[in-house]
């Protein structure tokens, strides 16, 4: 017991010891040494800690996007989270032959669009319609909006189908109401990306 007592004794002098080795100690002369903050070395081009963050401008909201409709399965969507991104948005209705006829293409440039965004706008009709047009012509795999009043239509200009509106990433919005064949489609998206 007293050996541990010995070796407590010995382990807290020691403890005390080195506290008092720290920068606070007078030095010699009796004054206290003063020391220079750290400082991390500053790389060429890399803006100082107190400089101002900028942030990217926020993308153009071009006045037809700025709607909210519902989707052909009941989702909300908003028109502005195209903003900022290519678009397309296809306008059909269900009972169209010539969008009947041209689903297959949009499907297929909807696939390998890359960075376009495909958005279809059904209208003049009813939704189960809607909802079955999309899983005859295998049109999964974009959004596409159940427009029943055609308050979306009327936003671009559109007044019958098949027509499509083009977006661009600046926001500029052109609309087109002439059917597009496939190689007019290819090219319009090509001029997006």
């Amino acid at each position: 017991m007293a050996r541990l007592r010995s070796v407590s004794v010995l382990v807290i002098g020691a403890g005390l010891v080195l506290a008092g080795c720290g920068d606070d100690q007078p030095a010699a002369g009796g004054s206290t040494p003063t020391s220079t903050p750290a400082t991390a070395p500053t790389t060429p081009g890399t803006p100082a800690d107190d400089a101002p963050v900028t942030t990217p401008p926020a993308p153009v909201v071009a006045e037809e996007l700025r709607f909210t409709a519902k989707t052909v399965d009941g989702k909300e969507f908003s028109g502005e989270s195209l903003a900022g991104k290519p678009a397309v948005l296809w306008f059909w209705a269900p009972w169209c032959p010539n969008c009947q006829a041209e689903a297959p293409t949009i499907a297929a440039a909807a696939r390998s669009a890359g960075d376009v965004e495909f958005v279809g706008v059904a209208a003049q009709d009813e939704v189960p319609a809607m909802r079955e047009f999309v899983q005859r012509y295998d049109l999964g795999s974009f959004t596409h909006i159940a427009d029943t009043d055609a308050a979306v239509w009327k936003r671009f200009g559109v007044t019958y189908q098949p027509a499509y509106a083009f977006v661009s990433s600046d926001g500029k919005v052109e609309t087109e109401t002439d059917q597009l064949d496939k190689d007019e489609l290819l090219a319009r998206l090509g001029a997006l990306s």
